[in-house]
């Protein structure tokens, strides 16, 4: 029989091809380090693309520029062209100035007094010799009448001085007869004769007498006469320092000032002319007065006089304008302007300040010639703002250009604009 304790085969373990995939954990190190790798090659392939996509946008833009600038080289740029001519017409030059009274004065007081009347006041129109004021003065008034009774008591002395002469004249002619007869002594013949010549010259002393007190007497006259204060021109009272009842004083040194009086028919316009200029103001020549505040409007004059001689400190000339103002529209003491018509010495080149081009190089000026610019240096005379004065570079006839592009250089082809208008570059 058979054993049944036969032992049973037992069945081996699954081999681990055969089992299920190992699972780890959230936190196992082996998944983090898988992570990080696919990570790091996300970021690598984006800086690839990142980097490409730069270098192909800097080609492009590369490119473009080139291109860009190939086709800015190939345009040729259309310029405004203009003649240069020398300009010989007088310059135009406008001075400041100030217009003053033909004649001005203070009128001071030549007699002691207080003042008993005033007949005019500022503003008053005058003529030569009208009264002005009077001075009541009855001291002096007092002494004019002592004065003319002593030269009345002094021709009568000359009378009396006359009636002696003619007296002792008389007695030496019949002295002299009596001493030749005999009947009178030489002595007494000496002194009727001697008496004659007394006489006589105390005649001559009471005639030089009665001539010092007529003096006396026209002197307090003349001062009695400066009680009645009179205009010394036809003008304009602008002042008045004086009222009735003032006291007024003729002393030489601190004389009491009265009234102002200025001429005002014709005014002179004061006016200072730079060394520039000098050689172009002449006397007799025309002038041209504007006042800002009369827009519009031209007073005219003529340049009267000047002082021939310039200000060593400002190197300018002194000049006077007369200007007719017999209206009385202007006044004294106005600013405004002289504009004057002044000879060139010789002729002007004049350019619009446009067309001057200023770089590391100085001053110079583009010339249009046969399709291309030409830089010329210049040396300039007088910068007028709009326009400039040119002492040297340029010559008439060339054709300057205005508003020359930027970056132009000596050689670029240019064309001229077809309606670049070919009327000559001028200025004042």
């Amino acid at each position: 029989m058979m054993n049944d304790a036969t032992p049973h085969a037992q069945a081996d373990p699954p081999s681990s091809s055969q089992s299920d995939p190992i699972l780890h954990p959230p936190g196992d190190p082996a998944r983090r380090r898988r992570g990080a790798r696919l990570l790091l090659a996300g970021v690598v392939l984006a800086l690839g693309l990142l980097v490409g996509y730069g270098v192909w946008a800097h080609a492009q833009r590369r490119n473009d520029a080139v291109e860009t600038l190939q086709q800015q080289q190939a345009i040729v740029p259309e310029v405004r062209t203009s003649l240069v001519t020398a300009v010989t017409q007088p310059r135009q030059v406008d001075l400041p100035g100030s217009t003053e009274a033909f004649e001005s004065a203070t009128v001071f007081a030549r007699a002691t007094g207080y003042i008993a009347e005033r007949f005019v006041d500022i503003g008053s129109k005058v003529k030569q010799g009208d009264v002005l004021a009077i001075i009541a003065a009855p001291d002096l008034d007092q002494q004019l009448v002592q004065a003319r009774e002593q030269l009345t008591q002094l021709q009568a002395a000359v009378d009396q001085a006359r009636a002696n002469a003619n007296l002792a004249q008389a007695t030496d002619a019949r002295t002299k007869s009596l001493v030749v007869q005999g009947w009178q002594t030489r002595q007494q013949g000496d002194i009727d004769r001697l008496t004659y010549v007394a006489q006589t010259a105390a005649l001559r002393v009471a005639e030089v007498n009665v001539k010092a007190q007529q003096a006396a007497v026209a002197r307090l006259e003349a001062q009695t006469g400066f009680e009645r204060v009179t205009a010394p021109f036809s003008g304009i009272i602008t002042r008045r320092q004086i009222d009735v009842g003032n006291l007024v004083t003729a002393d030489v040194s601190s004389g009491t000032p009265m009234f102002s009086i200025d001429r005002t028919d014709v005014l002179r316009v004061l006016v200072y002319v730079p060394q520039d200029y000098v050689f172009g103001i002449k006397d007799g020549e025309s002038a041209d007065v504007i006042v800002p505040e009369v827009p519009g409007r031209i007073f005219k004059g003529k340049v009267a006089r000047n002082a021939s001689s310039l200000d060593p400190a400002t190197r300018t000339l002194q000049a006077e304008v007369d200007v007719d103002n017999s209206q009385g529209f202007l006044h004294a003491g106005l600013y405004c302007s002289v504009r004057f018509e002044v000879p060139r010495q010789a002729p002007t080149i004049i350019i619009p300040g446009q067309s001057v081009i200023f770089d590391k190089d100085g001053l110079s000026a583009a010339v249009f010639e046969d399709g291309v610019a030409r830089l010329r240096h210049l040396d300039l005379e007088r910068d007028n703002g709009a326009t400039v004065e040119v002492r040297a570079g340029l010559k008439p006839g060339d054709r300057i250009i205005l508003n020359p592009p930027v970056g132009i250089q000596d050689g670029m082809k240019v064309t001229s604009s077809a309606s670049s208008e070919e009327k000559p570059a001028s200025g004042y």
